[in-house]
């Protein structure tokens, strides 16, 4: 027996989800099963190939949903988890009971955790460690911008890696390793302090890089990366640079997309009047209502800026 699970790549919650779910479905449904892990990112052409389900069991979590006969089981918990009307109406047909979205919740891990829980009847004690995390992550519960950039917790030194690390197996690795072991262990192996380590001397430049390109006005953080290597970088920044600014929007490149980022301040002492993820909606992209993102084509820097500027001009107001 071979389970495919597709995660949204590069991301804690996604991360965390997969290892989770593959967990529930190994001690539930197929034990000694093979699990092989696919990570997905968003891109401007957003396509699933039938390649990717190739698994005797095909998943996907805290990622869009897809129409194809072969998948199995589905979990988001994104207001955009739907790339059309015509998947939308797909999945309110379904009527296996597997394949399931609730945008309330803060991570796709809860989600998981909680439907498991109450109609499956499948608990993991041990993970009750990697769920909460999730939730703060995801969901930007750290009590300051502080917390969030200084990185001191396990869970945040294995964000970073997640977030930043070049391809995909490393996020494997340790999503394979939070199936079973404390994130305090994981975070303290050899393999991850060799990865994190000079991932943090990287993170700790692109907060003067991040505090040299911003503008900040009427609570709006504005900054442009596309003349560095900083796809990964932390989002709390602009909020720890300039904690009185309520949005930022930022432009940044990678090898497969050209990306504007949208989010709002956690620690906002005003209203924040703006979803975000119907702004980005607009063009193409989504996300959730205090957090979204847009992605473009490689090279669409002019596009991605004109993008980007548009969308700060409409919060400034």
């Amino acid at each position: 027996m071979r389970v495919r699970v597709l995660y949204h790549d590069h991301c804690f919650d996604g991360a965390a989800a997969a290892a989770f779910f593959s967990r529930f479905l190994e001690e539930k449904y197929h034990p000694g099963a093979e699990f092989q892990f696919t990570g997905m990112a968003h891109t401007a052409d957003q396509l699933f190939e039938d390649r990717l389900f190739d698994g005797d069991v095909n998943a996907i979590v805290d990622f869009k949903y897809s129409p194809n006969p072969r998948l199995t089981w589905w979990f988001d918990h994104h207001q955009s988890a739907f790339l059309s009307a015509e998947d939308e109406e797909h999945h309110r047909k379904d009527t296996n009971g597997r394949k399931l979205f609730d945008p309330t919740f803060r991570s796709c891990t809860g989600f998981i955790a909680k439907v498991a829980r109450e109609r499956w009847g499948y608990e993991a004690p041990d993970l009750a460690e990697l769920v909460e995390w999730a939730n703060i992550i995801d969901g930007a519960q750290y009590p300051t911008a502080r917390d969030a950039v200084e990185l001191k917790a396990p869970a945040l030194k294995l964000l970073l890696v997640i977030e930043a690390a070049k391809g995909s197996d490393a996020v494997q690795g340790i999503i394979r390793a939070m199936r079973r072991k404390p994130l305090a262990q994981i975070a303290g192996s050899a393999e991850i302090q060799d990865l994190f380590q000079p991932l943090y001397e990287r993170h700790l430049k692109s907060i003067e890089i991040i505090r040299e390109q911003s503008r900040h006005e009427n609570g709006v953080v504005y900054f442009d990366l596309t003349g560095y290597d900083l796809e990964g970088y932390n989002k709390f920044i602009p909020y720890f640079l300039f904690p009185k600014s309520v949005y930022t929007v930022s432009v940044s490149i990678a090898s497969y997309r050209t990306k504007v980022s949208v989010g709002s301040n956690p620690w906002a002492a005003g209203p924040l009047n703006h979803n975000l993820a119907s702004i980005c909606e607009r063009y193409g992209g989504g996300g959730h209502p205090r957090v979204g993102a847009i992605s473009f084509k490689p090279g669409a820097v002019e596009v991605a800026r004109r993008t980007a500027l548009e969308i700060a001009e409409e919060l400034k107001g």
